[in-house]
């Protein structure tokens, strides 16, 4: 049987727990050779484990995200090998200080952003020239309903998070006349760790999974999807343009 995604290299990030771990799992089982990025070794090994075991491949990168040289590097490396980069998943998020925004001291603020806003800045620098190299870039960046719901005692990843779209939706107009596309993804509520954390009460049974998640998340990298600059929200499973404030 033909996979969907063969020959396809795709770079994810976060990949070693959640919907990062998933959508690694599901993009390679749709063909694509996975470039796992993540903090934690353990994570990655065990992704590599499940890829292997679905005769899939992966290369694992330790990496931390707020090392912008790190990623320069890696793409720096990704071209050296292959040339290009088809697929980009922007899913690496932390939820920072769950608190009053005048409790929460300045570094913390500032840790929250540089991996879920700056490092994803950087991606987009160093990885652009890759995906142009492709014959159909796709890159999905994941967000969160807390952007424009401005939910209160999490205003930093909230803030984060409408910067993250605010950055997606101008690279995705910058890049509307190239074969490049480039679209937002919020899974809402979802089984993670993050959740988890943020909702210790919650009967994680209630929510759908990480896996449920990613199968919607492979069709917005393959190569016959044709949207720029939407937003897919899961919740409704509908894909959504961005309006004016009313």
């Amino acid at each position: 049987m033909t996979k969907p995604l063969a020959n396809r290299i795709a770079l994810v990030t976060g990949a070693s727990r959640g919907i990062g771990f998933a959508t690694a799992q599901a993009l390679a089982r749709a063909g694509a050779h996975i470039v796992a990025v993540a903090r934690t070794q353990g994570g990655l090994e065990e992704l590599d484990d499940e890829i292997r075991k679905d005769g899939g491949t992966a290369t694992l990168v330790p990496l931390n995200l707020t090392d912008s040289d790190g990623i320069a590097r890696l793409g720096a490396g990704l071209h050296e090998r292959y040339g290009k980069l088809d697929i980009l998943v922007g899913n690496a998020g932390v939820l920072g200080p769950a608190s009053p925004l005048g409790h929460i001291e300045l570094k913390p603020f500032n840790d929250v952003m540089a991996v879920n806003v700056s490092a994803n800045f950087q991606l987009i620098r160093c990885m652009e020239p890759l995906l142009k190299q492709s014959d159909a870039g796709r890159a999905v960046f994941i967000t969160s309903g807390a952007a424009n719901k401005a939910t209160a005692y999490v205003g930093p990843y909230a803030a984060s998070k409408a910067a993250l779209e605010t950055l997606a939706r101008a690279w995705a107009q910058e890049t509307a006349n190239t074969p490049l596309r480039i679209n937002l993804f919020n899974p809402g509520p979802i089984r993670t760790r993050m959740r988890a954390t943020l909702m210790p009460g919650e009967d994680p049974t209630t929510l759908d999974t990480p896996e449920q998640v990613a199968e919607f998340i492979v069709p917005m990298c393959a190569p016959d999807w044709t949207e720029t600059g939407k937003f897919y929200d899961y919740k409704t499973r509908t894909l959504m343009s961005f309006r004016p404030p009313a």
